[in-house]
C-alpha cells in the first residue's frame, strides 16, 4: 500500500510537471501578448530609421508600408509594390521590385516584432531553454513555408523569450541575400508606445562562420561575437485603429 501511495504520489507530481511545459505555440502567443503586438493589426506607426521615415498603416488584414527619403516614396501594400520620385510613380524590373519591396518590408517586419509570428506561414519548433547573463529564457525557432514565406522564406530566427516575462532580448537569424550569413541581436533599449513595446538593439555577427545559429548565445557570453551595427528607431509614433 505504502509503494502504491508512493507511485500515486510520483504520477501526480509528473502530472503537474508536464502542465508547467509550455509549447512554442504558447510561448510565442503569451510573448505576442505581453509585447502588446497584438495591437499592431489595427493600427498606424511612423518611425525613423537611419535618416528614412517609415510609415505602417494595418487594419483587418489590410497593410500599407511606406519608406520616404530624398525625393523617394516606396509603398508595399496587399495588392503590390510602387515607387515614386517626385511624385511620379517610377516603371520598375521584377529585380527591381524584389529588392526594393524586401528592403522596406524587413524593417517594418522587424520593428513590430513578435507580431506577425502567428502568420499562416510560420512554423515554431522549442528548443531547450538557455540561460543568458544568468537569466532563464524560452528559446523558440521560426522558419517559414515557401508558400506564404515571401522572397526570404528560407532565413532561420530564434528567439529568446524571458521565462519570467515573456519578453523577447535577444533573437537571432541566418539570411541567404548577399552572400548570406547570421545576426544576434541584444536588446540596447526599450520603450512602450499605446501598450505596444519598441525595442533597440545591438546588432553583431558572429566570429566564425562555423558557429551554428542557435548557439549564437553561447558564443555571445564567451565573446565570439563582433558588434556591427545599432538598430534604433526614432520618433515614434502609434495610433490605435477600432
Amino acid at each position: 500500500m505504502k509503494y502504491l501511495s508512493l507511485s500515486f504520489l510520483l504520477f501526480l507530481v509528473a502530472c503537474t510537471n508536464s502542465k508547467k511545459e509550455l509549447t512554442a505555440q504558447q510561448i510565442i502567443d503569451k510573448t505576442i501578448l505581453f509585447s502588446g503586438a497584438e495591437k499592431v493589426a489595427n493600427s498606424e506607426i511612423n518611425f525613423t530609421f537611419r535618416d528614412k521615415a517609415y510609415f505602417a498603416y494595418r487594419q483587418k488584414g489590410q497593410f500599407k508600408l511606406i519608406r520616404e527619403f530624398d525625393s523617394i516614396i516606396d509603398g508595399l501594400t496587399n495588392t503590390g509594390f510602387s515607387r515614386f520620385v517626385n511624385f511620379k510613380e517610377q516603371i520598375l524590373s521584377d529585380k527591381q521590385i524584389s529588392s526594393y519591396s524586401n528592403a522596406v518590408n524587413s524593417v517594418h517586419y522587424f520593428s513590430v516584432l513578435p507580431f506577425g509570428l502567428n502568420d499562416a506561414a510560420v512554423h515554431k519548433l522549442k528548443l531547450p531553454n538557455s540561460f543568458i547573463n544568468g537569466k532563464e529564457y524560452y528559446k523558440v525557432q521560426i522558419s517559414f513555408s515557401e508558400d506564404g514565406g515571401g522572397e526570404d522564406h528560407e532565413d532561420i530566427f530564434v528567439y529568446w523569450i524571458g521565462k519570467d516575462d515573456f519578453l523577447v532580448d535577444f533573437l537571432a537569424y541566418s539570411y541567404n541575400t548577399n552572400g548570406g550569413g547570421k545576426r544576434f541581436r541584444v536588446l540596447k533599449e526599450q520603450c512602450v508606445k499605446e501598450g505596444i513595446r519598441f525595442v533597440d538593439y545591438h546588432n553583431y555577427k558572429p566570429s566564425s562562420k562555423d558557429i551554428l545559429l542557435t548557439n549564437l548565445d553561447k558564443a555571445f557570453e564567451n565573446d565570439k561575437l563582433e558588434k556591427v551595427s545599432e538598430i534604433i528607431l526614432k520618433n515614434i509614433e502609434v495610433t490605435l485603429l477600432q
